[in-house]
């Protein structure tokens, strides 16, 4: 089967590199067309052996891209596009249906309560989102939470399909060495009390209560792993608290890395990776009021960590006994303080990796992606006379 892969950017980010991960898994002939940024995660998904072509969109408002992607799309002779993120499903459904492609799957990524991709859920945006979504063969959405909002948004529900997203299990097993080398390279103490964080510097992942609680606790330090338009903001609050040399924002993290290359400046056994990061920290905490899955949750948990967590999706359509290591708390800085402490209070422990993070291998979701490709390029069944 030859599909193609539409996405709005390739710069890191959750979607981008649930993409490069699927991609490592599924059985097919597959391409990549990014509609702006081939960043670092179109440069893994190349080194993985995909090709990657950058449309150069100028903006939202670019409908001189349309007709670019839909010849892309005609000229590759594709079973199937697949389109991933909100400005690539409505440009990528229109341009496949132009180049005469039918069979046409979308994931919803980000749908989170009162927002989409940091869109506020309007009327317009409602609106657009329904119309490119009916040209479509099928949508998939990322857990069964997601599932329900699209139902609510007027999606209807024999077109939607759960495919939740997915991690490596085994690449998060924790390591003592790479505990060790990580906080050496960091410049922590062995025997310091690191709450950790994962996810992009915006807003709606509230990190300034993590930065205001970890404030609180004199011997605490904080790593916070991502980069957003917060970080200056994160580390003027950091200053203002007193805690400034307590707070790190390491910056973004490709996972997984890229192969090495002969002609990088550093090796790269010398830049740590995720995996090295959650081994480095004592507890995982997510302030984030509004996910569509919470996979930084999950891989937290893979990583034997004990987790503190305001929402996710990926934990609330599991058992209550599948992830006996989390732990729903409301997120106020008075609660976090308290919750930390007992945790620095405790000492450091690492948890076996529960069920929940095992229901999310990503060669599980793949399988299940491929079995939704196969429906949909097969076409509905015949109805009975």
């Amino acid at each position: 089967m030859k599909v193609l892969h539409i996405i709005t950017g390739l710069g890191i980010g959750g979607a981008e590199q649930q993409l490069r991960l699927l991609l490592r898994q599924l059985p097919t002939q597959s391409e990549v067309i990014t509609l702006t940024n081939p960043g670092a995660v179109a440069e893994g998904i190349v080194a993985d052996g995909v090709p990657v072509t950058d449309l150069d969109m100028a903006g939202n408002r670019d409908v001189g891209a349309l007709p670019r992607l839909a010849r892309l799309i005609k000229r590759g002779r594709y079973d199937l596009v697949h389109t991933h993120l909100y400005r690539a499903c409505l440009y990528g459904r229109f341009a496949a249906r132009i180049a005469g492609v039918r069979t046409i799957v979308a994931t919803e990524h980000s749908l989170g309560a009162v927002q989409i991709e940091g869109r506020p859920l309007s009327a317009g945006a409602r609106g657009l989102y329904l119309a490119g979504e009916r040209l479509g063969t099928a949508t998939v959405a990322v857990s069964a939470t997601v599932a329900r909002r699209l139902e609510r948004w007027g999606v209807r529900p024999d077109r939607i399909h759960v495919v939740p997203n997915g991690i490596e299990v085994g690449r998060f097993a924790y390591d003592e060495t790479a505990r060790r080398t990580a906080r050496a390279r960091l410049g922590v103490p062995e025997d310091a009390f690191v709450v950790g964080g994962v996810g992009r510097l915006t807003g709606s992942k509230r990190f300034d209560r993590l930065v205001r609680a970890v404030a609180e606790l004199p011997r605490a330090r904080l790593l916070l792993v991502g980069e957003g338009p917060e970080r200056d903001r994160l580390l003027r609050l950091a200053r203002e608290r007193g805690a400034a040399d307590r707070i790190m924002l390491h910056g973004s993290c490709q996972d997984p890395p890229p192969p090495p290359s002969p002609s990088a400046a550093l090796p790269r056994q010398h830049v740590p990776d995720l995996p090295s990061l959650l081994a480095a920290m004592d507890v995982f905490v997510s302030t984030s009021h509004d996910e569509a899955f919470g996979l930084a949750v999950v891989e937290g948990l893979a990583a034997g960590l004990p987790v503190l967590h305001v929402t996710c999706p990926a934990l609330q359509d599991l058992p209550a006994d599948a992830a006996p290591g989390a732990r729903r708390v409301s997120g106020s800085v008075p609660g976090l303080v308290d919750e930390l402490r007992r945790f620095e209070e405790a000492g450091p422990r690492r948890l076996p990796v529960p069920p929940a993070a095992r229901h999310y291998d990503i060669a599980h979701s793949a399988r299940q992606l491929m079995t939704v490709y196969e429906n949909a390029v097969r076409g509905p069944a015949p109805s009975e006379k």
